[in-house]
């Protein structure tokens, strides 16, 4: 019973078929043959139809009610549409100030196996930005803040600059997730995965579970997390197709 006032909330599932498929502009979410729109009244028009398939097979699992935090994808979509267009340069340097911040930067200093898993794992990706995207990001030992370079954090920000409207909406939204730039960029490569970029940031405490034993809140956090991860590295990969 407690469910139901959230149900009513919810718009009811009015489409027999989600699919997608070509349109002028790119590629669209198709309810019924017909093109849903975004909260500020844009088409659902993706640029490939890979992303727009993953989009749509969101919409065609809902069942009774859309229940929209199902479908990350297509909020992500929205954002790309309502948001990115119309804010790049703002959206660009919010990448950059979680460069300026970038998780990977922030080394232990105890215990030394996890000080060594730091340095080999986030090293190689921080070692990776700079010969790959000429982004020089410094780490440092402790938690204390430590400002990067204004060149670096301005390499950044062109580099965002670069990228097209939902490729830059799914770096910013993985900056957040993972709490690192680097991390962001790393999966939009291919040079990780979903998953793996989210146990990169979860290092220290994946570290602590290993040595201390397993939270059960802890874990099914992680897990809700590493759907998020999983669905931007689908994201990523259609936008590549």
């Amino acid at each position: 019973m407690a469910d139901k006032p959230d149900l009513l909330q919810r718009p009811r599932r009015f489409y027999k078929a989600a699919a997608a498929g070509p349109v002028d502009g790119g590629f669209a979410v198709l309810l019924d043959g017909r093109t849903p729109k975004s909260p500020a009244r844009s088409p659902l028009v993706l640029p490939t139809l890979a992303l727009a398939q993953l989009v749509a097979a969101e919409w065609d699992a809902q069942v009774e009610v859309i229940d929209s935090t199902a479908m990350p994808a297509t909020r992500l979509a929205f954002t790309a549409i309502d948001r990115i267009r119309e804010t790049r340069a703002e959206v660009a340097g919010e990448v950059a100030a979680y460069a300026g911040s970038d998780l990977l930067c922030y080394w232990a200093d105890h215990p030394t196996p996890l000080v060594e898993r730091q340095k080999r794992d986030w090293g190689a990706l921080l070692d990776w930005a700079r010969a790959e995207l000429d982004v020089h990001l410094t780490p440092v030992s402790g938690v204390i803040h430590t400002a990067q370079s204004p060149a670096a954090l301005a390499s950044v920000e062109a580099l965002a600059l670069t990228l097209d409207d939902f490729t830059l909406a799914g770096v910013a939204y993985g900056a957040g997730l993972f709490g690192s730039t680097v991390l962001a960029l790393a999966l939009r490569a291919g040079r990780v995965t979903g998953r793996k970029a989210l146990d990169l940031s979860r290092l220290e405490e994946i570290f602590q579970a290993q040595t201390w034993g397993q939270d059960a809140e802890a874990v099914a956090r992680a897990e809700a997390l590493a759907v998020e991860a999983q669905v931007l590295e689908r994201w990523f990969a259609a936008l590549r197709r």
